[in-house]
């Protein structure tokens, strides 16, 4: 395309060593900036600075002579989706996208770039030669991605950028112009999201839309504003066409003109745009989930190929969905670093032609990782994440241990880091006896058998023991597990300190307890000392009873006797008092009589015979009246 006596890009070489001669100042400005002559030093680095920017300003890599806008003013109709979606064909329904599963052919090569030359037959029956590119793209998720112009915020700054330029920054196997911009100021016109990043919001105007979303799926249609800041399945690319070329493997282009507006652009009116011949661009997918990237090289209303034998061509290679990019001097074909097409701008010499400093980038790369650093756990090789030691997944993202710490765990990436108490490869064995606390390195202080608690080593004493190492008994009167129950003894005699039992002795206790009779007794030798005292009284007591002569009788049949004398005592005293109830009534009857003496009554004996009647008379008076008391 060019010699070397007229090289186009000489002034760009030109701007090139200025830019190498800038940093050289930048470098020499900053290595002084402590010396004397600082103000010289940087008024003679702005100066140049002014100079080499405003010569790199005016260089252009074309003359942006071939042109092919699809509007005037500005870009995008003004109509709201809800008007694209109300207008759209019923078949279709609410839906105004088309969404596919990507292919996922991770074994077969990133891509393959076919080239064509096809004679084309316009309306009017004419033949036309046509030259380019159909790009077949595997998992375009992984190697796919959407480039500002020279990398990374080049958008923001409204910076325009050789495509093959472009394509370096990312090692661009593949690389083609993507969405439209501003020939005036370079400004990104559409939406873009670049690699999950978003870089432009349209504010949800109404052109046809390409994207890939997180989990693979291509959208290909218009997009409501909500539909791009979707957080659910976000897009990690997206880019901004004109026309929607086909929809479902039917041609969809009246449609579009419906949904995007017909109005006029600097070649035209937007039926213009739609079918002038020219170079153009698009991309699209087909059944198998493959990104079809096409380019037609031509020159506007001059050679290649319009809008509608776009759609025919792609049809006819089982293309589904399309939308058209950027096309007329800005397509650009890129393969392995190098221009690939013919360009149909001029340069500044008119019989040479030069590639167009466009914006965004369509770039097909070796296979990115899902995430593409790795989680940050690993290194991206040929699309597969190689992950560090530790880590696992095909984005390394799981920690190797982590189904196997059980609950007593956490996976690091050492390993799994066991809670306090537990030890082992997956944290699933308590700490040996003896041991415990993190890692199980502690050792525990127990004694007298106590059991050692593995997280915290507190000791769990037996019956009988207390302390914080169980080294005390039981305080005196308590006896059992820490020791919480109360002896029940008399004469408060201590209980067995385990099972609380009152028949406990102390064996060479009794006699030492008996004398620490002094002042400094303690409580414990006190108590012991009085419930032995009682102790012994009981037992002599007890001896001096064994010794006692045993009555003949028991307190039993002393108890039969007395009751049997006790019976006859009563029956005794019952005759006597019917006996002398009895002597009573006799007396009574006794006194009917007169009583007189023996004596009188044989002395009287002659008398009476001689006063027989007299005396007769006398002795039966009181009977007499007797009988008058009676009658």
């Amino acid at each position: 395309m060019t010699s070397a006596d007229e090289s186009p890009f000489t002034e760009e070489n030109g701007c090139n060593r200025d830019s190498n001669l800038f940093y050289f100042i930048v470098s020499y400005v900053c290595l002084m900036a402590t010396s004397s002559v600082n103000f010289v030093l940087f008024s003679l680095f702005f100066i140049y600075l002014g100079i080499c920017l405003s010569r790199c300003k005016d260089i252009r890599h074309s003359l942006d002579d071939d042109l092919l806008l699809p509007y005037t003013k500005s870009h995008g109709p003004s109509h709201s989706h809800r008007h694209v979606r109300d207008c759209q064909s019923v078949a279709h329904g609410n839906v105004t996208q088309e969404t596919w599963a990507a292919s996922k052919h991770s074994n077969s090569p990133v891509f393959k770039s076919n080239m064509f030359i096809s004679d084309i037959t316009d309306d009017s029956g004419v033949h036309r030669w046509v030259s380019g590119h159909i790009t077949e793209v595997h998992d375009p998720l992984r190697s796919v991605s959407v480039l500002e112009p020279g990398g990374p915020g080049g958008c923001e700054w409204s910076h325009r950028e050789l495509v093959e330029l472009t394509a370096k920054t990312r090692k661009c196997l593949i690389a083609q112009n993507g969405g439209f911009f501003d020939p005036d100021n370079g400004q990104c016109l559409g939406n873009i999201i670049s690699d999950g990043k978003l870089v432009r919001n349209s504010r949800g105007i109404q052109n046809a839309q390409f994207g890939i979303r997180k989990d693979g799926t291509l959208v290909f249609g218009y997009l409501s504003e909500d539909d791009i800041l979707d957080q659910v399945n976000p897009f990690v690319q997206l880019i901004s066409g004109v026309v929607w070329l086909l929809r479902n493997g039917e041609i969809y282009i009246n449609e579009s003109i419906q949904a995007e507006c017909d109005e006029t652009q600097k070649t035209g009116k937007f039926q213009y745009f739609v079918d002038v011949i020219s170079a153009r661009t698009a991309v699209g997918h087909d059944a198998e989930g493959k990104l079809i990237l096409f380019h037609v090289d031509g020159q506007t209303d001059v050679r290649g190929m319009n809008l509608w034998q776009v759609a025919k061509f792609l049809k006819e290679q089982n293309v589904l969905n399309a939308i058209n990019l950027d096309g007329g001097g800005s397509a650009t074909y890129i393969l392995n670093g190098s221009l690939a097409n013919y360009p149909s701008d001029h340069c500044k010499l008119p019989k040479w032609r030069c590639p167009r400093a466009v914006s965004t980038v369509l770039c097909v790369h070796e296979r990115l990782c899902q995430p593409e650093d790795c989680s940050q756990h690993g290194r991206c090789v040929e699309g597969q994440c190689v992950c560090q030691q530790g880590w696992s997944g095909p984005g390394c993202a799981n920690l190797t241990c982590q189904a196997e710490c059980g609950e007593h765990g956490i996976c690091t990436e050492n390993g799994c880091v066991c809670d306090a108490g537990w030890m082992g490869l997956n944290c699933s064995q308590v700490c040996a006896a003896g041991f415990y606390g993190d890692g199980c390195n502690q050792t525990c202080t127990c004694t007298n058998g106590g059991s050692c608690d593995p997280v915290h080593g507190r000791c769990t004493c037996p019956a009988g023991l207390h302390g914080d190492s169980c080294e005390q008994e039981c305080p005196l009167g308590f006896y059992g597990l820490n020791c919480k129950q109360s002896c029940q003894c008399h004469d408060m005699c201590p209980c067995n300190a385990v099972t609380g039992s009152c028949n406990t002795t102390y064996q060479g206790e009794r006699n030492i307890s008996l004398h620490r009779v002094d002042q400094n007794m303690s409580l414990k030798d006190a108590v012991s000392g009085h419930c032995l005292a009682a102790q012994m009284l009981r037992e002599w007591i007890q001896e001096e009873e064994t010794h006692t002569p045993k009555p003949y009788l028991s307190e039993q049949s002393w108890l039969v006797v007395c009751a049997i004398l006790a019976t006859s005592l009563l029956a005794s005293l019952a005759g006597n008092l019917i006996q002398t109830c009895r002597k009573c009534k006799a007396r009574g009857q006794r006194a009917d009589y007169s009583y007189l003496p023996l004596g009188e009554i044989n002395g009287s004996v002659a008398r009476s015979r001689g006063q027989g009647t007299k005396s007769g008379k006398v002795l039966f008076q009181e009977e007499d009246s007797d009988s008058q008391d009676s009658s």
